[in-house]
């Protein structure tokens, strides 16, 4: 691999999504099999493969990283999914705004709002 050095599954700084699909994400001149987190700090394997495991718990280094997050965008996959009200409060509580779509469209919507210099984040789930 080239490009950025891993730290446990972690990838420091801001880069656009190159390509996803086949189950998984190109970005920073890597591949990555699996779901990924996509922070101001950096982009993480995140072990999350459905809706069903998208909790609070499972976005813990988002809202970690809340003050540098205006906007998260939430992939669910190949299917737009609904987010349980206490997640979205959750959300709320933090400041942090949450539009939920398809994986690639949140990439594609991430990569044009870090070319602006947003405080952007993404949680991905990979797809096939």
């Amino acid at each position: 691999m080239s490009g950025g050095r891993i730290y446990d599954g972690f990838v420091p700084g801001r880069y656009p999504i190159d390509a996803y699909g086949n189950g998984g994400f190109r970005f920073a001149d890597m591949s990555h099999r699996g779901s990924i987190l996509v922070l101001p700090s950096g982009i993480m394997a995140w072990p999350v493969s459905s809706v069903a495991e998208i909790t609070a718990e499972s976005l813990g280094p988002a809202f970690a990283e809340a003050e540098d997050i205006d906007l998260l965008l939430l992939g669910t996959g190949l299917d737009v999914a609904a987010v349980p009200e206490r997640l979205r409060q959750r959300f709320r509580e933090a400041h942090i705004g949450l539009d939920v779509m398809q994986s690639g469209a949140a990439a594609r919507t991430y990569n044009i709002l870090l070319a602006e210099n947003r405080k952007v984040a993404a949680a991905l789930i990979a797809v096939a």
